[in-house]
């Protein structure tokens, strides 16, 4: 049952760096943008507004654009075509954390398991040597612990790098939002 548990935690580890490097400087650069891309569009230099996003990697430059295509359309209809894109990019920025949650709830399971099984290997020596005692069990009970351990390490492990992604992801989608409606405004 380690392994398993230690496959959990490579993945873990693999997709908290993944989005770590893909949450790095999201925010600022969002700000910034937006900050640019208002002064241009408050000057009503369109083409320079658009040709910023065009040149920006951020995700916030894809909903400027989408909405900047749009021409003559209602507010309320230009609103929810931002809204759209803005929903769009925010859940791709918790993309593949439900893996990290799901093994943060499953790794004391997976934990426990080998408690279990442990627990009837120490059962079974002592059932093998017709006798107790410690120098029977304790090769049991020790691998039962080590699972219940590591089971317990690798789910405290994914829960905090889980919850902590998942407050991050909302707070970026938080910028977007502001972004967009200073966006709307101007």
């Amino acid at each position: 049952t380690v392994y398993p548990l230690a496959l959990g935690s490579v993945i873990t580890l693999s997709l908290l760096f993944v989005r770590l490097w893909r949450f790095s400087g999201i925010e600022r650069g969002t700000r910034k943008l937006t900050q640019a891309t208002i002064e241009k569009l408050v000057r009503r230099d369109l083409a320079g507004a658009r040709s910023l996003c065009e040149a920006s990697k951020t995700p916030v430059a894809k909903i400027f654009l989408e909405a900047m295509r749009w021409r003559n359309i209602a507010l309320e209809d230009l609103e929810r075509v931002i809204a759209t894109s803005r929903q769009e990019a925010a859940a791709s920025l918790k993309r593949g954390l439900w893996v990290i949650g799901t093994i943060g709830s499953l790794a004391p399971y997976v934990g426990l398991f080998g408690t279990v099984v442990g627990i009837i290997r120490a059962f079974q020596d002592m059932a093998e040597h017709g006798a107790g005692g410690f120098e029977v069990v304790a090769a049991g009970i020790s691998e039962a612990l080590v699972a219940t351990a590591a089971g317990l390490a690798v789910a405290i492990i994914a829960l905090i790098f889980f919850n902590y992604l998942q407050t991050r992801a909302g707070a970026i989608a938080g910028v977007y939002a502001r972004s967009c409606e200073r966006f709307l405004q101007a």
